[in-house]
């Protein structure tokens, strides 16, 4: 059992539809895409969630309604026992000083018309946290020299940078206001290999640093397992599956997460060639009207009828092992 105390941020029935219209004077809502249907988990104090699963699973939604950049259909995110779907204007924004988001492109999330130093100065400015110009720009010195920039960079504009520095820039702007938690949106997806290590290793140091809180979202597994302590899947808008790193690797439980983590190359050879893959058939269906029962059932090779006809319980397996299916 974890103590409540160690829990930081719980999604509870986490709903986020986002509706789809006709009509041009006169707009009536034919569907909604379900991007994130109902999730319910947690992120303990000082530990490294990783949230992975295919494009379009509904992974940097779940990140963006937990930041509240996007307002839920439905249910409820609690950051230190505090609701903050219920929270609106001014009382929210002083919540959001706790709470920020490294986002995945660094060549769009940064304004080109900004310097470096007015970008990462921005949120300092907004929650009031220096009393003038010269202790502003310290604070933005110090911050470039923590990410690994040199403070004189402070004047140069975003198209001045590589991938990787731009990134750094992101980083440092969501360290500006001091957080507990950040959600790390694919930070590395658009980067090259070598230098994504680079910033993987930046993360891990700033978190020993300061104590930080991460949801990281991803989609290497590679990259997840080394960062994270513990891993949850995320399929078709819900969660199939949750564990410890090591559990998860070692004893997958859901069909899904067997067939993703077959596709992780092992540089073993002699391993690599007794493994058995599993491929997936099929596509992944719409979720603007997803299947009945289970989602996976249209993919699953141990699919029964049961499995077709009611959704499962995500419940706890035995040693904080969360598993929604029939056939464990």
């Amino acid at each position: 059992m974890t103590d409540q105390n160690d829990i930081l941020v719980r999604v509870e029935g986490l709903k986020m539809h986002f509706p789809i219209t006709q009509g041009v004077v006169i707009q009536r809502q034919v569907g909604a895409v379900k991007a994130v249907d109902g999730i319910t988990f947690s992120v303990r104090r000082g530990e490294t969630l990783g949230l992975v699963g295919e494009s379009g699973c509904g992974k940097s939604t779940t990140g963006r309604c937990i930041i509240q950049l996007y307002r839920p259909t439905a249910g409820d995110v609690y950051f230190e026992g505090q609701d903050l779907t219920k929270m609106k204007g001014q009382k929210l924004r002083a919540m959001r000083r706790n709470m920020q988001m490294i986002f995945q492109d660094p060549y769009a999330s940064l304004n080109p018309r900004m310097t470096v130093g007015n970008i990462i100065g921005e949120p300092i400015e907004i929650h009031k946290l220096v009393s003038g110009k010269k202790e502003r720009q310290e604070r933005i010195q110090e911050l470039l020299r923590i990410v690994g920039l040199n403070p004189y960079m402070a004047n140069r504009y975003p198209h001045e940078f590589s991938g990787g520095q731009r990134q750094r820039i992101g980083v440092a702007r969501a360290l500006a206001v001091e957080p507990s938690f950040i959600a790390c949106d694919e930070p590395i997806s658009a980067l090259d290999v070598s230098i994504q290590a680079q910033i993987i290793n930046l993360l891990e140091d700033l978190q020993e640093q300061f104590g930080l809180t991460y949801l990281f979202i991803a989609h290497d597994l590679s990259v997840v397992r080394h960062i994270s302590d513990r891993i949850t899947v995320m399929y078709l808008g819900k969660l199939v599956e949750l564990a410890t790193r090591k559990e998860l690797y070692d004893h997958p439980l859901h069909p899904y997460s067997q067939a993703l983590l077959s596709a992780v190359p092992i540089p073993d050879p002699l391993v690599e060639e007794k493994r058995k893959r599993i491929i997936l058939t099929g596509d992944v269906p719409s979720p603007v009207n997803p299947p009945s029962g289970c989602n996976f059932h249209t993919r699953c090779p141990q699919a029964i009828d049961i499995c077709r006809e009611q959704e499962p319980e995500f419940y706890d397996r035995g040693g904080d092992h969360w598993v929604a299916c029939h056939r464990v």
